[in-house]
């Protein structure tokens, strides 16, 4: 295990994301690289960042934004963080095998090189939330990461209200814990959406 630093900066990216992944992925990695400029060393994208939140109806056309890991978007991901020497949490709709479908997210290290993988434990199915229509429960087990600047957990949105997974990914010596969410929605969503939120 690395020592433990004191301190380190993060970088939190909230994207505006449109019906384009490809686009979606550009506005990331510039955000990215704008991030580290500015001194972030550990950097955390919004929940299923390529796409907009898609979960709110039952939609088998959805399944086309699925990919592996490593895929599209750790590839990419991985160049900017290498270039730019900063660890990057990259939440990705995640195809595993055929029919078998996570929310998922990869932590990406100072190298450009995977260090894993994290599933959502939690997944839940509401009113607009329809995600076990889109993903399986993980089966990874709740983890910590050991970075070049620290110890890092991750979780995804739903997750934060079943405390067990932050007390045992603290347990395992994570000093911040990561939550990707999408939860959210934009001004011109409300009157459709805003009760449900």
């Amino acid at each position: 295990m690395k020592k433990q630093k004191d301190k380190f900066k993060i970088g939190l990216i909230q994207i505006s994301p449109n019906k384009d992944p490809d686009e979606n992925l550009k506005k990331a990695v510039q955000w990215i690289s704008k991030a580290a400029k500015k001194g972030a060393q550990v950097i955390c994208l919004p929940e299923l960042f390529r796409s907009q939140y898609f979960c709110q109806s039952e939609n088998i056309d959805y399944f086309e934004l699925a990919e592996t890991i490593p895929g599209p978007s750790t590839d990419e991901i991985s160049k900017v963080a290498k270039k730019n020497k900063v660890v990057v949490v990259v939440p990705v709709f995640e195809k595993r095998a055929a029919g078998v479908y996570h929310n998922s997210l990869a932590v990406v290290d100072t190298k450009g090189k995977i260090s894993g993988i994290y599933r959502k434990m939690h997944i839940p199915d509401d009113p607009s939330y329809y995600e076990k229509f889109y993903f399986t429960p993980g089966d990874l087990g709740y983890k910590s990461f050991d970075t070049e600047f620290g110890n890092i957990g991750t979780l995804i949105c739903w997750d934060q209200w079943y405390p067990e997974g932050a007390r045992i990914t603290a347990l395992q010596g994570a000093a911040v814990l990561f939550y990707p969410t999408a939860i959210g929605w934009h001004p011109h969503e409300k009157k459709e959406h805003g009760k449900q939120q």
